[in-house]
């Protein structure tokens, strides 16, 4: 029998909008709580507010390249709900440019923000999860994590970095019923980074995202999908 996510709790980073939304969204709808973060305290009273309709949410500003407001959100987390049983590592920027080019505070900010965010939550839900007896922790890659392409040197190097992260974690963490995946999509239908929300029709829906990741906490507890890589099923044509 796959996972019941009623009743479950749950922490989505940057879930005032796009993919982080979705997801968040999804898990209210399953009947889970769902604490939600972001930079923007404005960003996250609206989205409390908007999600409260659909069940138990709260949330809080958080950076999450900045560890002591990590600490602080967790600590938030587990104040409001006494528990924690998934972790969805979402939060993310974008910066593109040649690497001649970057501003030097660019490249700390996606790393901070794409690498070391993961490991800061990552740290602080272990001990939760492990006092409720197990958990999930999935992170929200991209293609970008082992495709590389010009003017990418630091969202690469973000994202090929998760990868490693993650698939190391899950070693770690397998005999702690903690388990761990990344899902690692393509082009997506939000207006993250360089990209408008001209034209994109053919991008993978943020809402299609969210069912994977549902699917993935739903599935019975003796097989783990360690990555998963979701693509536009009929991208543009090239040449």
């Amino acid at each position: 029998m796959g996972q019941d996510l009623n009743g479950k709790v749950a922490v989505v980073t940057g879930a005032t909008r796009g993919i982080g939304r979705a997801i968040a969204e999804a898990l209210l709808d399953a009947g889970a709580s769902v604490a939600v973060c972001s930079r923007s305290e404005a960003d996250v009273r609206r989205a409390v507010e908007d999600m409260g309709l659909k069940g138990q949410v709260a949330g809080r500003v958080c950076d999450v390249g900045r560890l002591e407001e990590v600490e602080a959100f967790f600590a938030f987390v587990e104040q409001t709900f006494g528990r924690l049983d998934f972790l969805i590592n979402n939060a993310g920027v974008g910066g593109f440019a040649p690497i001649a080019e970057m501003n030097p505070r660019q490249w700390r900010e996606i790393i901070d923000t794409n690498l070391s965010g993961p490991f800061y939550c990552s740290r602080e839900a272990i001990p939760l999860m492990k006092k409720g007896g197990g958990g999930f922790i999935i992170n929200i890659g991209s293609l970008a994590g082992k495709n590389a392409f010009p003017g990418g040197s630091a969202y690469n190097a973000s994202k090929f970095g998760l990868v490693g992260f993650t698939e190391a974690i899950m070693q770690e963490l397998r005999y702690d019923n903690i388990r761990v995946s990344s899902v690692m999509p393509g082009s997506v239908q939000t207006e993250f980074g360089r990209h408008s929300m001209a034209g994109t029709e053919w991008k993978i829906a943020p809402e299609h995202l969210a069912e994977t990741v549902l699917h993935l906490l739903r599935m019975p507890d003796r097989s783990l999908a360690s990555r998963v890589e979701v693509r536009p099923s009929r991208p543009p044509r090239k040449g």
